[in-house]
């Protein structure tokens, strides 16, 4: 209780402006959890020049490397931002930008562009595999992105 009151008047600040671009960022910690060593997934959505969609998840499974935790954390993200830009094709705003996820690990990129199926990825679970269709479709385009 003592963090949220010293908190109260934090916020996020919405100002106008022209750039109505929907940018995504995805990240993934490996092992993260002491508890019972499972991976977390984190992501955050940019419209324009504001935070409008954000997730810190513990991942269900346990990821057997980092590439497999970041790899879940961007199809996890891509989920959610076909949900986000569906919405606003409802409300007649397409956004700029709306097919790039920035994401710090090249070997999960390298999964996704490349569609072998490769015996280092076969433990990953099927349903991760997903990001795979919307990329080859071209509906989305994984990019690097370093962060510190």
């Amino acid at each position: 209780m003592k963090y949220v009151y010293g908190t109260r008047n934090y916020g996020i600040w919405y100002t106008s402006s022209n750039n109505f671009g929907l940018v995504h960022y995805t990240d993934g910690d490996w092992a993260g959890s002491f508890d019972d060593r499972k991976s977390t997934s984190g992501y955050v959505f940019n419209l324009g020049l504001g935070v409008v969609l954000w997730c810190p998840k513990k991942q269900p499974t346990i990821s057997l490397s980092s590439t497999e935790a970041e790899y879940i954390a961007a199809t996890t993200m891509t989920c959610e931002s076909i949900w986000l830009k569906k919405v606003l094709l409802d409300i007649k705003q397409e956004p700029k930008y709306a097919k790039i996820i920035y994401c710090d690990n090249l070997s999960t990129i390298a999964i996704t562009k490349n569609l072998v199926f490769h015996n280092r990825t076969k433990h990953i679970d099927i349903k991760y595999h997903f990001i795979r269709d919307y990329a080859e479709k071209g509906e989305i385009e994984i990019k690097f992105f370093y962060s510190k």
